[in-house]
């Protein structure tokens, strides 16, 4: 993945960035079954159920949101190192659910550090309890923009007052659940070495979320009768998945709302 990292760099304005070049999105590449995959790459990019269908997370969110939540999106979240006449950048504080949303959990996200993570290699700035404070009306920024969801000035500033933001040193290979509705902000990564952070979002099985992950053909058994998880999934041939993971949209661009909402009162 950081192979792949600095590949999508290379494509300069055309990569899928978030708010600023330091940091991007991208599916994480070449998941296939390890038996059709003859020729590990360097780094680890074959599918790991013990990774992408962890039994604790799977627990820990089907308690919170229901049974058999839906896992419709998974990616991967690079911070780049610095480059030359590059100036590290922090994105602005904001949340990942920039539409009108629930009051209550709807979705969490799931993330594997394949890195130590440290405030040095840009650690991601956490705003503790913020998901309580959440909503369009905290917000700037139009759904779909690449820069939506940011936290009104005059509001970050008061809940720093009450409760500031942490930098958390996680360790590798740790699982890191947090509500869609958290604030947050990727931050500079200081070091030579790129911070590469697994992403997925489980939705509670009553929301509509419409979202569909590109999976080789060879994994369908595997996710469709899978027991924690309803896996949202479109299952392609190989090579098909193997030539295009890296054309996915910047992260602003994917759609975490439901379809179908009820416009009605009781």
């Amino acid at each position: 993945m950081v192979e792949d990292a600095l590949f999508l760099r290379s494509a300069g304005d055309a990569m899928p960035f978030n708010y600023n070049k330091g940091f991007f999105d991208f599916f994480p590449p070449k998941i296939v079954s390890k038996t059709k995959h003859a020729n590990p790459p360097r780094v680890t990019k074959f599918f790991d159920p013990t990774i992408f269908l962890n039994p604790l997370a799977a627990h820990l969110t089907s308690s919170l949101l229901g049974p058999r939540p839906r896992l419709s999106f998974l990616s991967g979240n690079s911070a780049l190192p610095p480059t030359p006449g590059t100036e590290p950048l922090s994105q602005p504080v904001h949340l990942d659910a920039d539409f009108e949303h629930p009051e209550c959990p709807f979705a969490l996200v799931v993330n594997v550090p394949l890195v130590e993570m440290t405030p040095e290699n840009g650690a991601t700035e956490v705003w503790l309890g913020s998901h309580s404070h959440s909503g369009t009306h905290v917000q700037e920024g139009e759904h779909g923009e690449r820069a939506s969801g940011r936290i009104r000035s005059d509001v970050l500033a008061a809940r720093a007052r009450e409760r500031p933001c942490s930098q958390p040193v996680v360790r590798k290979g740790s699982i890191v659940v947090r509500d869609l509705r958290l604030w947050h902000a990727g931050k500079p990564n200081f070091t030579q070495r790129t911070r590469v952070m697994l992403a997925m979002i489980h939705f509670a099985p009553w929301f509509r979320n419409a979202m569909e992950i590109n999976f080789s053909e060879e994994l369908r058994l595997l996710l469709e009768g899978h027991g924690g998880l309803r896996i949202q999934g479109r299952y392609k041939p190989e090579q098909e998945i193997l030539g295009t993971y890296l054309k996915g949209a910047y992260g602003n661009a994917y759609d975490f709302d439901q379809r179908e909402k009820l416009d009605v009162e009781f």
